[in-house]
C-alpha cells in the first residue's frame, strides 16, 4: 500500500529502468560486433566502447545497485561529516525484477501509489559522447537499444508505463526515420541528449535550421521531447581547467565540476530559444528532467537582459518562449512554489527519480514538499501537467 492516499492520480515524470547486458548488443548488426563489450577488470564487469573501458557507470550490469533514495539525507542536510560517496550510498541491494521488467514494475508502482510514469533507460546516457566521432555508429547503437526497449518494456505498457526511447540527431534523415519507428510502436515521449550534436564536420546546435525537418516531424507526431541529465560532453571544458583528460564520472565528487553542473541544460535550452527552434515550432513540447531548477531564474534574467539590448536577434520575447514551451521537473528538495511563480505552475512536473539513489524511496512523499501550493496546484504538479502533455 502507498504511504498515503491522494485525491488525484500521480504521473511520475522521472522513473528509471536498469538495462540488462544485452540491451545495447542484442540487436546490434554483426558488422558492429565488438563496438560494445562487457569485460572483466580485476574481478569486476565493466563496459567497453570500441575497446575503451568506461567508468561512467561503475556497475553497468546493474546486478547490484544503490537502494532507492539512498542519498535523501545528503540532499536534505548536506554532508557535514564528510562521508565518502560509498558511505552516503550505504548498503547496496540486488536488482529486483521490478527494475528490469514492466509487469513487476507495475505491481511496484501500485505499492508506491504511482498511477503512471515516464520510464527512462539508465545506461543509455553514456552512449553518444563515447562515439561522437562516428555518427553512423551512434545511430546504429541507438536503434539497437530502442529495439530492445520496445521488445522488453514496450513504449506504452498498459497505458501506465511510458518507456522513453532515445533519438540521436547527427544525421537528420536517420533521426526522422528513428522517430517514425518509435512513434509507430507507441512512443509518447522521446529522449534527446542536451548537448551539441556530433557530426562529420564537428558539433552544432540541434536548434539550427538544419534540424527543422526533424522538429517539424516531432510536432506532427505530438510526442513530448525530454531532455534528461546525461553525459553532455562538458568534461572537455572542465578538463581544460583542471589539466586532466578524463571522462565524466557522475558518482565521483568534484567541487569545480559541481559548480558548473547545470551548464549543459542551460546551454541546451538557450540554444532552443536563441537559435529560434522554439519560435519556428511554437507547439513543440519540451520537458527538462533531472536537471533541477536552480539554473532557471538566472537564465530567464539573462535572456531578458539580452533581449532588451538586442531585440532584433529574437523572433519574439525569449522569456515568454521559455514559459510557453519548457516544462521543468525540479529536484524534490527545491522550492516548487517559487519555480511555479517563475514559469507558471502548469509547467512544473513531479519526478521522483525512482529507483535511483538520488531520488525518493517513497515517491508520494514529494507532495509533502508542496506545502505552499493549493490542492488544485498540487494536483497539477503531481500528475495533471504531465498527463496534459502525454495525452494531448
Amino acid at each position: 500500500m502507498p504511504s498515503r492516499a491522494l485525491a488525484y492520480p500521480l504521473f511520475d515524470a522521472d522513473n528509471h529502468l536498469y538495462e540488462t547486458q544485452e540491451a545495447l548488443t542484442k540487436y546490434l548488426p554483426k558488422e558492429y560486433d565488438g563496438a560494445i563489450e562487457y569485460v572483466n577488470v580485476r574481478g569486476r564487469t565493466k563496459i567497453a566502447i570500441r575497446g575503451q573501458i568506461s567508468e561512467y557507470i561503475p556497475n553497468p550490469t546493474f546486478e547490484v545497485v544503490a537502494r532507492p533514495g539512498a542519498m535523501e539525507e545528503y540532499f536534505r542536510v548536506g554532508n557535514p561529516t564528510g562521508k565518502t560517496r560509498r558511505e552516503i550510498f550505504g548498503e547496496p541491494m540486488r536488482s529486483v525484477p521490478a527494475f528490469r521488467e514492466p509487469g513487476p514494475r507495475l505491481e511496484l508502482m501500485d505499492e508506491l501509489g504511482i498511477q503512471r510514469s515516464l520510464m527512462f533507460p539508465t545506461l543509455a546516457s553514456l552512449i553518444e559522447e563515447r562515439m561522437k566521432d562516428d555518427p553512423e555508429l551512434i545511430h546504429v547503437v541507438i536503434h539497437s537499444l530502442n529495439q530492445w526497449l520496445h521488445e522488453t518494456w514496450g513504449f506504452t505498457y498498459k497505458d501506465r508505463i511510458f518507456t522513453v526511447p532515445v533519438i540521436t540527431l547527427p544525421i537528420v534523415e536517420k533521426a526522422i526515420e528513428e522517430l517514425n519507428w518509435v512513434v509507430e510502436r507507441g512512443a509518447r515521449a522521446i529522449l534527446v541528449r542536451p548537448a551539441p550534436v556530433p557530426g562529420f564536420g564537428g558539433t552544432r546546435s540541434f536548434a539550427l535550421p538544419e534540424f527543422d525537418p526533424f522538429w517539424k516531424r516531432v510536432v506532427e507526431t505530438g510526442v513530448l521531447v525530454a531532455f534528461h541529465s546525461s553525459d553532455s560532453g562538458y568534461s572537455n571544458y572542465a578538463n581544460d581547467w583542471e589539466g586532466a583528460r578524463r571522462e565524466f564520472l557522475p558518482f565521483k565528487p568534484n567541487a569545480f565540476r559541481q559548480v558548473n553542473e547545470w551548464r549543459p541544460i542551460e546551454d541546451a535550452v538557450s540554444s532552443l530559444i536563441c537559435h529560434g527552434a522554439l519560435s519556428r515550432f511554437p507547439e513543440l513540447k519540451v520537458a527538462v528532467i533531472e536537471n533541477g531548477a536552480s539554473w532557471v531564474e538566472p537564465l530567464l534574467s539573462r535572456l531578458a537582459d539580452v533581449h532588451k539590448k538586442m531585440p532584433h536577434e529574437f523572433q519574439e520575447d525569449p522569456v515568454e518562449v521559455f514559459k510557453r514551451n519548457v516544462h521543468i521537473s525540479p529536484f524534490w528538495e527545491e522550492d516548487m512554489a517559487e519555480l511555479g511563480s517563475l514559469i507558471g505552475i502548469e509547467r512544473v512536473l513531479f519526478g521522483s527519480d525512482y529507483p535511483h539513489p538520488e531520488g525518493l524511496a517513497d515517491p508520494v512523499s514529494y507532495v509533502d514538499l508542496l506545502v505552499k501550493l493549493s490542492e488544485a496546484d498540487k494536483a497539477k504538479v503531481m500528475g495533471g501537467n504531465l498527463a496534459r502533455l502525454i495525452d494531448a
